[in-house]
């Protein structure tokens, strides 16, 4: 268990500078993933920035996922599986346009950190969470950065469930992550302390990051 998400990032960080990576990246999700990369950053004295990429909620229970919005605004999703549960297209385009609202609002937070497409060509990404759940943001990410070219992508993460670190690895996706569970719960219960991040305490871990970007 982890003391809290600097703590995961401390672990992390040492797992991480033990690779030699050519021209390495950070990329931190908001808002945990940016306390989890900012020790990471510092251990290996690498440019962390933002990447914002939102899920889009189950009716019923929106920690599941039911598709994405992409870092460059686009849409994935299953439409079978998203037609299988019952969700029919007028519901799909209102939960798509409450979690694009959200997306646009944080993109307007972080818009001086987020990582711009010609940064991606040719480096090692390395993209930072506090965990993950269902996955569909984090492949929905990955799917966006390949077209861009990177040398490579790693995924470092402090807990994960099995079935998505495999489904990363079969995208050739390194996967570095201190905990991998068959049975997950939440992210949140494999830390002692997981409080709900506001943007300000995100941007303030940002702001602290040695080589953090902000475009001014």
């Amino acid at each position: 268990m982890f003391d809290n998400r600097t703590h995961a990032g401390q672990l992390l960080a040492e797992k991480l500078a033990s690779r030699h990576l050519h021209s390495p990246y950070i990329l931190a999700v908001p808002r945990g993933g940016i306390a989890v990369a900012a020790p990471i950053a510092a251990k290996l004295q690498i440019n962390m920035a933002v990447l914002i990429a939102k899920k889009i909620g189950h009716p019923l229970n929106p920690e599941v996922a039911i598709g994405a919005i992409m870092p460059d605004g686009s849409i994935i999703h299953d439409n079978q599986y998203v037609t299988g549960i019952g969700v029919t297209q007028e519901n799909f385009d209102q939960l798509t346009a409450q979690a694009r609202k959200v997306f646009e609002d944080r993109v307007k937070v972080y818009e001086a950190m987020i990582i711009k497409n010609h940064e991606v060509k040719g480096r090692d990404i390395i993209i930072v969470d506090d965990g993950i759940a269902t996955g569909y943001t984090i492949l929905a990410a990955v799917q966006w950065l390949k077209k861009w070219n990177p040398a490579s992508i790693t995924v470092a993460v402090p807990v994960a469930p099995t079935d998505i670190t495999k489904k990363l690895r079969d995208e050739h996706v390194e996967v570095v992550c201190m905990d991998e569970r068959d049975v997950f719960t939440a992210v949140g219960s494999y830390y002692k302390r997981f409080e709900d991040m506001t943007d300000q305490e995100a941007l303030e871990y940002h702001r602290l990051a040695p080589n953090a970007i902000v475009r001014l």
